[in-house]
């Protein structure tokens, strides 16, 4: 597992590509602060603000063709913010960087 890290860290920090942050991700992390699931350094609007301006995160909303898409889904991942996620990365052709094996099962581009 840790060349497959190894392969999507290096992906990340290449200037090829850009990252892109979901808002269901930014929905399920603000969830997981107010459940005290998740715990960060900064406040959520801030943490957002600087890995825009260090990393040039680029947010993506979420689309109506995003949440119809997932009818094509088999149900194979019980989470459905990880589904929406697979959702949108095959609509936008983007490569999914999950350490989740459930999500390897679906046919999205997958690093880690």
């Amino acid at each position: 597992m840790r060349g497959f890290r190894a392969v999507a860290l290096a992906a990340c920090k290449s200037p090829e590509n850009s990252l892109h942050l979901s808002l269901a991700s930014v929905w399920e992390m603000q969830i997981k602060l107010q459940l005290g699931k998740l715990t960060l350094r900064l406040p959520l609007a801030e943490a957002l603000r600087d890995q825009q301006q260090r990393n040039g995160i680029v947010l993506e909303p979420v689309e109506l063709e995003d949440i119809l898409a997932l009818e094509t889904l088999q149900p194979l991942h019980r989470d459905p913010f990880d589904r929406l996620l697979v959702s949108q990365a095959m609509r936008r052709g983007f490569h999914l960087v999950s350490h989740d094996p459930e999500i390897f099962r679906y046919p999205a581009s997958m690093l880690w």
